[in-house]
């Protein structure tokens, strides 16, 4: 190897420090690059469906679906309270509202109802278990096409209770099970009742199961004045005003609240199922402008944001490349010092 002679070491020297000081943009004001910024790609909106109880005027919950569908409107996911979790858990298996109409229109309502007499006269539940459990081809929760809870009400505690695991039939069974009316479900040691008395129309459990846009659906049982003739229309409009300030505060944080004219049809009106599915129907397609309008808002806002989040991503960068920079300049400048103390 050749050795480079002396006289020529300080011209080598100026020529690397003249390259390293173009690299960070000349000698005394070194400047990073400005930060380019990419558009984020675009992110999906999940939508989710927050169906909530009213015994007979569950069917509407059919209605709604067939409209969203039919109108581009996909959902990810699906949450139930009560009536809402019978319909979201045939939903979530995979079931099209189509085929949810004709078995509703199919139902006998018997064929979920088995009363105990030495239980007080109360209808056990198994028979909506065994029935639910049929419809959803014996699929347990987490096994679901579609994510799915069923919001319920620990009755030793009174706490809410969201299932998205086990069994579906028994999970629905306990969201459902009206007090005074059903006998309450014993799963894990504890005891479970009709998921209205702390959630009447399942908002929160939607957003857990991962939604970012929450439909709710509210069919549940308003006072108006007078007083229910038969006995479960007293229980069920006494859940509802138990419930009715829970239920308004957790309604307001969806996104869009789906309200079907079901206030004529009593809790035990099953012959109403096709007035119910209709009116959910109607009252969906009256909701489609407000769903769409709300969805490019958010989906606006998401974008915003998702920017925001890569530009201050490139302005880190640019600040991290303008610290090296400097840090550059300062030990070049101090090999520019030492070389001039050696050519004096």
């Amino acid at each position: 190897m050749l050795a480079t002679p002396p006289r020529h070491r300080p011209f080598l020297l100026l020529a690397t420090l003249a390259a390293l000081l173009a690299a960070c943009g000349g000698p005394t004001r070194p400047v990073a690059p400005a930060p380019r910024v990419q558009a984020p790609p675009p992110t999906e909106i999940r939508i989710g469906l927050a169906l909530g109880g009213g015994a007979a005027k569950g069917f509407a919950h059919i209605g709604v679906i067939k409209m969203l569908e039919a109108n581009g409107i996909q959902v990810d996911t699906v949450a139930g309270t009560s009536a809402g979790s019978v319909v979201g858990a045939l939903y979530a298996s995979g079931m099209d509202p189509f085929q949810m109409q004709t078995q509703a229109v199919a139902l006998d309502e018997s064929s979920i109802r088995d009363v105990r007499l030495f239980s007080g006269g109360l209808v056990q539940g198994q028979a909506l278990q065994d029935y639910v459990n049929a419809q959803v081809r014996q699929k347990p929760i987490d096994a679901m096409p579609r994510p799915f809870a069923a919001v319920s009400t620990q009755l030793e505690t009174g706490k809410r209770t969201v299932f998205v695991r086990g069994n579906t039939g028994q999970a629905v069974r306990a969201s459902s099970s009206i007090p005074g009316v059903f006998e309450p479900v014993a799963i894990g040691g504890k005891h479970y009742v009709d998921g209205g008395v702390v959630s009447p129309v399942p908002v929160d459990a939607a957003r857990q199961l991962g939604a970012d846009f929450v439909i709710a659906v509210d069919i549940s049982t308003k006072a108006r004045g007078t007083a229910p003739a038969d006995m479960l229309g007293i229980v069920n409009q006494s859940i509802a005003i138990m419930g009715q300030r829970a239920g308004a505060e957790e309604l307001a944080r969806a996104d869009v609240v789906i309200r079907p004219a079901v206030d004529a049809i009593g809790p035990a009106d099953f012959e109403q199922r096709s007035a119910a599915i209709l009116a959910g129907e109607r009252a969906a397609l009256a909701a489609l402008p407000s769903i769409r309008a709300r969805l490019a808002e958010h989906s606006m806002q998401r974008s915003k944001a998702a920017h925001e989040q890569a530009l201050g991503r490139a302005r880190e960068e640019a600040a991290r490349a303008q610290a090296e920079c400097e840090a550059q300049q300062t030990r070049v400048d101090r090999l520019l010092r030492r070389d001039a103390c050696q050519m004096q």
